[in-house]
């Protein structure tokens, strides 16, 4: 039976594949680490350790997501293979054609472990933020770098992400000045570290009587949120610290109280600024986290730039370093470094990027 054959062969398939995302995706040492985890928290102690105990739970939540999703494909594999073989001794075709759409849901499963492996960097399983700055231009870049903050936050709850703004310095008229956004989830920051780069805008402005062709710009740099283990030293003369009342909506809190905080490392210049907590102690801390954060993958860059010269693009935000355009007029958007273009440019603003993304991904960028 021609068919039989065609199934087997992608069961069979379907096991090399597994095995082989096993030994890539170090299977045995998640497991083996999982097991110390849950030792370490069955210890009465670990209660007395909040912070300690935050650390562990985050770590086993990542090592069992994909822990759990192998087991749950080869549980699901060898479901297939008892009730293909009960189906060719009993010749139920019904139960022959269920069998293949599990296999074709196997295959999705597969594909997105395997996608996983596009996640080989040091911190991409990490958080991260985003910090969206508008270019010059006025009114129009600034609504510009609005339009770019809903985008992705748009594309994060699609994800099923979880976003918190850090930071949003509103605009003279509308949009935003500057935003830090940050993201939680899982590889969350191996996802969006491609991102990094000038997105320019060319449409016909709404803010031109004469209707004329304006084009805008705004800058997107994504930084990990370092694990707590990796040691950035910061010399507390480095740095600079304003406080300052929040800008936007806040209720009587905001306008009453200086409780935003904004931090300077004067040999950088690099800033960070928190503004979304009422006390000004924990804004400073999630600063002083961002700044880590900043700093850490500054240096990773110039590592990058050292190594590889041709790479100076990913190291280096300036407004000639473009990655993708927006035409609205065109109808268009055109990512310049995979050269993939879409001609539903709404549907792009409202947070379909993952052609863009995956493809940068896969070629390596």
């Amino acid at each position: 039976m021609i068919e039989k054959k065609i199934i087997m062969n992608q069961v069979n398939n379907l096991k090399k594949r597994t095995q082989y995302l096993k030994r890539y995706l170090d299977y045995t040492q998640k497991k083996i680490r999982l097991a110390e985890i849950d030792l370490e928290l069955s210890s009465p102690e670990i209660w007395n350790k909040k912070i300690f105990l935050k650390k562990l739970n985050k770590e086993k939540y990542f090592l069992n997501s994909i822990v759990q999703k192998i087991n749950d494909i080869e549980k699901n594999i060898q479901e297939v293979i008892i009730f293909f073989k009960l189906a060719i001794e009993t010749s139920d075709k019904v139960v022959i054609k269920d069998i293949i759409t599990d296999i074709k849901k196997i295959e999705q499963e597969v594909k997105k472990l395997e996608f996983y492996r596009m996640f080989a960097k040091k911190n991409d399983h990490c958080n991260c933020y985003i910090d969206i700055q508008s270019g010059s231009g006025g009114t129009e870049a600034q609504d510009w770098a609005q339009i770019l903050l809903r985008m992705y936050l748009k594309w994060a709850d699609k994800k099923g992400f979880k976003t918190e703004i850090i930071h949003e310095s509103v605009g003279d008229i509308v949009g935003i000045k500057s935003s830090t956004i940050k993201v939680y989830g899982e590889y969350a920051f191996g996802w969006l570290r491609t991102e990094t780069g000038i997105h320019r805008l060319i449409r016909k402005s709404p803010f031109d009587s004469g209707k004329r062709r304006h084009t805008s710009f705004s800058s997107i740099f994504i930084y990990p949120d370092i694990d707590d283990k990796i040691c950035i030293d910061i010399n507390p003369s480095d740095l600079r610290i304003d406080v300052y009342r929040a800008s936007g909506a806040g209720g009587q809190h905001v306008n009453r109280t200086e409780s935003a905080v904004r931090i300077t490392h004067l040999p950088t210049k690099i800033v960070t600024q928190c503004q979304n907590n009422r006390s000004q102690h924990k804004n400073k801390e999630q600063a002083i986290q961002q700044m880590k954060s900043k700093l850490y993958e500054m240096k990773v860059r110039q590592k990058q730039k050292e190594k590889q010269k041709l790479e100076k693009s990913k190291s280096d935000i300036t407004w000639g370093n473009q990655i993708r355009s927006y035409i609205l007029d065109n109808s268009k958007v055109k990512d310049l470094r995979t050269g993939i273009e879409k001609n539903h440019v709404q549907s792009v603003l409202d947070g379909d990027l993952d052609d863009f993304i995956e493809q940068s991904l896969i070629i390596g960028l």
